[in-house]
């Protein structure tokens, strides 16, 4: 995913400011793609410079309203049905793994351990999130709540996984 898709996928919805954006995307998409209000804005000046979105709206202070045009939904549906997902193929957690045998038994459990922990309040975090807000039958709570549910069973997972993992150190 990019944060240029990001912000066509939550213009298909309504029109709105970078502000507003900003707001929607601390609440929704940050979780699984985070960006800097900076990132944001000049991902904006670019998607109208490409005439992906456009401004609909100015108002006092340069506050500008963003609208997806039709070349907008183009380029998102392209994106969501002809372009495959990039795995992810690094991860810092586990290179780490292939090399416990560098450090002492207790300190390798204490890592795996640290990795329940971590877990444990990430789980903790996106269920608190999940808590705090009103859900709705719109596309945005709808898709959220299954994006949120895979955090959850993701840490879930890898706390289980730590916990298996540290009892396989000698």
């Amino acid at each position: 995913m990019s944060l240029r898709h990001a912000l066509l996928g939550l213009l298909s919805e309504r029109p709105a400011s970078g502000y507003d954006l900003l707001k929607r995307f601390e609440t929704s998409l940050a979780n699984v793609w985070p960006a800097t209000q900076s990132q944001m804005y000049t991902e904006l000046t670019k998607l109208a410079e490409a005439g992906l979105i456009t401004v609909s709206a100015a108002g006092a202070r340069g506050r500008k309203e963003y609208t997806l045009t039709d070349e907008g939904l183009v380029e998102l549906r392209h994106w969501l049905t002809r372009t495959a997902p990039q795995r992810n193929t690094r991860s810092d957690i586990l290179l780490r793994v292939f090399f416990l045998d560098v450090i002492t038994p207790d300190q390798a459990r204490d890592y795996l351990t640290g990795l329940m922990e971590m877990s444990e309040q990430e789980h903790e975090a996106l269920r608190r999130l999940s808590d705090s807000i009103e859900w709705g039958d719109d596309p945005l709570s709808v898709n959220g709540r299954i994006a949120l549910e895979y955090g959850l069973r993701f840490n879930a997972m890898r706390r289980e996984w730590a916990r298996w993992a540290a009892d396989q150190i000698r």
